[in-house]
């Protein structure tokens, strides 16, 4: 099924071009309470859009959960300039999220982001009550990469609701140690997923790593069943 093409106005104005991926059957579990699915691109400034998730979402679709895809302020056809940090950014996953909750009457959404999106998208989970987990794909945990998203770092480390942070064991933005140097005093419930020999940007987008991505953010999925919903 093709996506649905809308957009997306936030806070400030921008206008966000975004897309729906909806399954053709809803599985039963989900039934009642739909979680969607909302993906977060990498870095704008480096050429980062939607595009680089189509590929997981579509993944995602076929195996009967809903996922949203966007641009990010000044990406592709959405308004507004990107921010050097991802700072402005933060208030397009919010918008986004509170779109998908009130289109779709949901109030279980899973946040997942790719590179500075990680970044990004973990700097808004505790900003919106319906987001029940977070998944990262390569968080640019590094030191390099840390000058100019370090001051993402915090929210998610701080937050309390559930995490899997994927990495490639090649990854130039962050070594596996500096994921658990930081790791070691994050709050609430942090699980880490290795992908040995994959690097950063084999991570973002690149059609062998998709399938693997959406098998771990769908066994992410099921681990939440159990969960306490907000409010």
């Amino acid at each position: 099924m093709a996506p649905i093409r809308t957009t997306v106005e936030t806070s400030d104005g921008a206008i966000l071009d975004a897309r729906l991926y909806m399954p053709r059957e809803t599985p039963p579990s989900a039934a009642d309470n739909i979680l969607v699915v909302v993906l977060v691109h990498p870095y704008t400034i480096l050429g980062g859009r939607q595009g680089r998730m189509k590929g997981i979402a579509l993944e995602l679709a076929q195996r009967g959960f809903t996922a949203v895809t966007f641009n990010m302020r000044g990406a592709g056809k959405s308004t507004g300039c990107p921010s050097l940090c991802g700072s402005s950014e933060i208030e397009d996953v919010i918008a986004v999220c509170h779109w998908a909750s009130e289109t779709l009457a949901t109030h279980r959404i899973l946040l997942v982001g790719s590179s500075a999106g990680a970044a990004i998208a973990g700097s808004a989970v505790d900003k919106i009550e319906e987001v029940v987990g977070y998944v990262s794909l390569g968080y640019p945990f590094g030191l390099a990469a840390s000058i100019l998203f370090g001051r993402h770092h915090r929210a998610i480390l701080e937050s309390t609701k559930p995490k899997l942070f994927v990495m490639g064991t090649k990854d130039c933005c962050a070594t596996v140690k500096q994921l658990e140097n930081k790791l070691e005093t994050a709050a609430g419930r942090n699980e880490t997923f290795l992908i040995e020999g994959a690097t950063h940007y084999q991570l973002e987008g690149t059609p062998e790593y998709d399938s693997r991505s959406v098998d771990l953010i769908v066994q992410f999925i099921q681990s939440l069943q159990g969960e306490q919903e907000p409010g």
